[in-house]
C-alpha cells in the first residue's frame, strides 16, 4: 500500500512535510498545497520556498497548480521545470472554497464539463506527467458520470478521487457509491481521498475496495502525523517523538514568520487539528486556544500530548 499526504493550504507546506519525513516518514509522495497561476509562471516567496528542492530533501515532491487556463498551467510546469527540474505535477480541481470556486477553480472548475475538457486536452499534450486530484462535482454526485468520460479521454497519470461534491466541502461523507463508479471505469491508476483517519478506517476502506492500493492522507495526517508510518508498520508513535515533531516545526515556524503572534495562530492551526485524535482533553485543549504567548501555548501541547489518550 501507497500514502499520499494530501495538500492542505496553510498547513501541509515544506516545514510541515519535511518534519512529518524526517520523524516518522510512511508517505511515498507529497503534493504542495495548490500554486495558484501568476503572470509569466512567476511565484510568490512562499511558493519558492515551498517547491525549493533542498527544502524537500529525498522526498518525492509534486507540485499541485491551481488553474483553469491550459496556457497559464503549461507555463507554471515549465518554468518550475527549468528552475527546479520538476517532469511532475498535479491539477486541481477540488479546492471547495469558496474565493476559489467563484473563479471557476478548483471545484468550481467541475461545473463547466465543456471547458473543463478542453483545458485538458490542452495539458495532456505536454510532455509532463500530470495527475488529476478531484472531487466527483461542483455541486451534485451525478455530474461525476460526465467527468469520468472526460478524464477517460486523457493520459492522466494518475486520478486521485475524493468523492465529495465541492458543495459539500468536509461535510456529509465520502460517495463510496461514485468511488466505486470509478474503480469499475476509469482507465486510469486511482488514488483515494477522504476520511481516513485511523487504522480502523483503514481497514473498512481496503475490504470494501481490496484493489485500490493508493491512498492520500489529508486530514488524518495532520491530525496524527505518525498516521501513514501506522497504517504501514503498525507501530504507534510516543508522545516523545510527537513532542519532537511539534518542536520541529515550532522552531522552522518561528525562523520565517514574524512575531510570536504569527507563530502561535500558526501552531495553535496544527494543535487544534492533532487536538482531533485525543480523547477526553477538553479542558486542555481550551487552554491551547486561550493561550496567550508562547509558554502556556507549549505547556497546553505537551500535557495534551502527554495524556496518552490518543486515539488511533
Amino acid at each position: 500500500m501507497k500514502f499520499y499526504l494530501a495538500p492542505l493550504e496553510g498547513i501541509t507546506g515544506n516545514i510541515f512535510r519535511a518534519a512529518l519525513d524526517r520523524h516518522f516518514g510512511g508517505v511515498d509522495k507529497y503534493f504542495t498545497p495548490f500554486i495558484p497561476v501568476a503572470d509569466k509562471g512567476g511565484l510568490s516567496t512562499k511558493a519558492y520556498r515551498d517547491v525549493l528542492p533542498e527544502n524537500n530533501k529525498g522526498m518525492h515532491l509534486v507540485p499541485q497548480i491551481l488553474a483553469n487556463s491550459a496556457e497559464g498551467f503549461l507555463v507554471m510546469c515549465d518554468r518550475m521545470s527549468a528552475d527546479f527540474g520538476y517532469d511532475e505535477f498535479n491539477i486541481n480541481l477540488g479546492c471547495p472554497s469558496g474565493t476559489v470556486v467563484s473563479k471557476g477553480r478548483g471545484a468550481g472548475f467541475l461545473a463547466f464539463p465543456d471547458e473543463l475538457d478542453r483545458f485538458l486536452d490542452g495539458i495532456y499534450k505536454s510532455r509532463y506527467k500530470i495527475s488529476v486530484k478531484t472531487r466527483i462535482g461542483k455541486n451534485e454526485p451525478d455530474e461525476f458520470y460526465r467527468l469520468l468520460e472526460i478524464y477517460n479521454k486523457y493520459p492522466v497519470h494518475e486520478l486521485i478521487i475524493h468523492p465529495r461534491t465541492g458543495k459539500d466541502k468536509y461535510g456529509n461523507t465520502p460517495n463510496w457509491k461514485m468511488y466505486y463508479h470509478a474503480v469499475k471505469n476509469s482507465k486510469h491508476k486511482l488514488c483515494y481521498n477522504g476520511d481516513i483517519f485511523t487504522v480502523d478506517d483503514m481497514k473498512r476502506f481496503s475490504e470494501t475496495f481490496p484493489d485500490t492500493d493508493t491512498i492520500m492522507l489529508g486530514r488524518g495526517a495532520i491530525a496524527n502525523p505518525a498516521l501513514p508510518s501506522l497504517l504501514k508498520t503498525g507501530e504507534m508513535a510516543d508522545a516523545d517523538k510527537l513532542k519532537a515533531f511539534f518542536d520541529d516545526i515550532f522552531e522552522e515556524y518561528g525562523e520565517v514568520l514574524s512575531g510570536n503572534t504569527n507563530l502561535l495562530h500558526k501552531m495553535k492551526e496544527v494543535a487544534l487539528y492533532m487536538s482531533w485524535r485525543f480523547e477526553d482533553c477538553t479542558k486542555t485543549i481550551k487552554k491551547i486556544k486561550k493561550a496567550k504567548n508562547v509558554v502556556e501555548f507549549k505547556a497546553a501541547v505537551y500535557e495534551m500530548l502527554d495524556s496518552g489518550k490518543m486515539t488511533v
